[in-house]
């Protein structure tokens, strides 16, 4: 699972003891093969991810050493914290010839000049450059470029999108949009939620209408752009906030009302036994907000009918719905001293060779049109009938924000969103001071 709107802990599902034995062995197997330890000429490679995506990665690694059997790859997991794991890597001098790159964390690399601008080898090769420009999106190839540079090439899609039980959509006569552009209102939305909340006599909720497996403020800035705001402007190198936006508070406060007023979802202390995903797998929520890489957790299950759908649009949002780009991407470090051997590893895995395997593998969403469309990549969702939720993503997303000084916004952004979504301050107010803070912030890193 891809790590791409905060840290690298924000996105993991809950650590239970089968997911740890899972990461134990995945740590076993990635010693034991495919990593060429003790081989000074290997092209280091630095990722993070869930037990069954890393394998994914594997089976790209061991398709590209096929071809290029001069060119060894060595895995170097991630721990919690990639970004400060990177900087210690390069602060040492051992920064890794290959690295992961996220939407809201690469900028900061960057401006540090940690990694190589692109455009380095692209420019090299105008034709390859062409037909990867041609097959791919502009929203997710542009998220990586700063000060002009291109620092990152996207390798996959994880916008947000929900996930929605097929059976007791069809019990409670409701159907769900199949497209981005044929979205619901939120009214339709919050009906729908009413309608597949069940409680017992005593008021105990037996199933919810809505669970989130996001990270809440996030979610609930989807809402807010979905409202005809964007979250930050510009969304890269951004200079203000919009969340004293009339338009984005209203979004935001909706989201949060979903749990705080209507109770049509469980609120922050509800999760706290159980996850958002538990209660989707087991049929006690009826949708379920996350990204394709729950995807694996849910398929192939006799007891969960399940497909996927569209977020909703605010009265002052649309036409269509709209979701974050979420895109990681591999960049090159600028120390690295095998740069030309790194540039063959990403220029395999972000292209059709690499994307290929990617959408055949089922768990990931390629960033290249013709591996989306591809024999492959549906075959992996064979149950799935909203299958253009995920081809059609990546032209339907918007960015957040790309600035050098995230992690200290989101600090500011975690503190006030969050006494919003307990229901302890209205969105409205987070246009006051916390606005005003996160403002100052971003100026000054202009």
């Amino acid at each position: 699972m891809p790590v791409q709107s905060r840290s690298a802990s924000t996105r993991q599902p809950g650590c239970d003891r089968r997911t740890l034995l899972r990461s134990a062995a995945l740590a076993a197997l990635l010693a034991a093969g495919g990593c060429a330890r003790g081989n000074d000429d290997a092209v280091t490679f630095f990722f993070q991810a869930r037990p069954e995506e890393a394998r994914a990665r594997l089976r790209i690694i061991d398709e590209f050493h096929r071809r290029r059997p001069d060119i060894t790859v060595r895995t170097i997991m991630s721990g919690p914290d990639p970004l400060q794991q990177m900087l210690t890597y390069c602060a040492g001098g051992k920064c890794p010839d290959v690295l992961m790159a996220w939407e809201l964390l690469y900028a900061g690399l960057a401006d540090r000049g940690v990694l190589i601008d692109l455009r380095e080898f692209l420019d090299r090769e105008p034709d390859y450059a062409a037909r990867l420009r041609a097959d791919g999106y502009a929203t997710l190839r542009d998220t990586f470029v700063w000060d002009g540079g291109q620092f990152a090439l996207p390798e996959q899609w994880s916008g947000v999108f929900l996930y929605y039980n097929r059976k007791l959509f069809a019990e409670a006569g409701i159907r769900a949009p199949a497209r981005w552009s044929q979205a619901w209102t939120f009214d339709e939305f919050l009906a729908a939620a009413r309608t597949l909340t069940h409680r017992d006599s005593d008021g105990r909720v037996g199933q919810w209408g809505f669970a989130d497996a996001w990270v809440p403020y996030f979610s609930a800035a989807c809402f807010g752009m979905n409202n005809g705001s964007e979250w930050f402007s510009p969304p890269v190198r951004p200079t203000r906030t919009n969340l004293g936006d009339p338009r984005f508070a209203a979004g935001m406060q909706f989201y949060a009302d979903l749990a705080v007023r209507h109770r049509v979802a469980p609120s922050v202390g509800d999760l706290q036994s159980v996850s958002a995903q538990d209660l989707f797998r087991s049929g006690r929520a009826a949708m379920l907000m996350g990204g394709h890489w729950l995807y694996s957790e849910f398929t192939g299950r006799d007891d969960l009918d399940f497909d996927v759908t569209v977020l909703p649009v605010g009265p002052q949002g649309g036409p269509g719905a709209i979701t974050d780009i979420g895109s990681t991407g591999l960049a090159i470090a600028a120390s690295s001293p095998r740069r030309e051997q790194a540039w063959e590893f990403v220029k395999f895995a972000t292209g059709p060779e690499g994307q290929a395997i990617i959408a055949e593998s089922g768990l990931f969403v390629p960033v290249l049109n013709s591996a989306m469309r591809s024999p492959g990549f549906a075959a992996a969702h064979p149950t799935l009938r909203n299958l253009e939720v995920f081809t059609e993503g990546p032209e339907n997303s918007r960015p957040l924000a790309v600035t050098p000084v995230w992690g200290k916004v989101e600090a500011l952004l975690e503190r006030g969103c969050n006494r919003v979504l307990r229901g302890a301050a209205t969105a409205a107010s987070l246009g006051g001071q916390t606005s005003t803070d996160i403002d100052k912030l971003l100026r000054a890193s202009i």
